[in-house]
């Protein structure tokens, strides 16, 4: 999926992007998914996670590291 396929309105920066705007990520929520995309690159690539996938991601992030 490229990032053009998504509705302009639906992207929203991650609250975890730098203030510097050099490290940007940007999600869009859509019925059925979640797309995230590189704020550098508006017109690329657009990752797209069915709900349970971006779920597990956030809960992964979000424990840490296991050792």
């Amino acid at each position: 999926m490229t990032a053009p396929d998504v509705p302009a309105d639906r992207w929203r920066k991650s609250s975890r992007s730098s203030a510097s705007g050099s490290n940007c990520v940007e999600v869009a929520e859509l019925p059925d998914a979640l797309a995230v995309r590189d704020s550098k690159d508006p017109g690329g690539p657009a990752l797209l996670f069915d709900r349970n996938a971006w779920s597990s991601f956030v809960t992964g992030l979000r424990r840490g590291p296991r050792g």
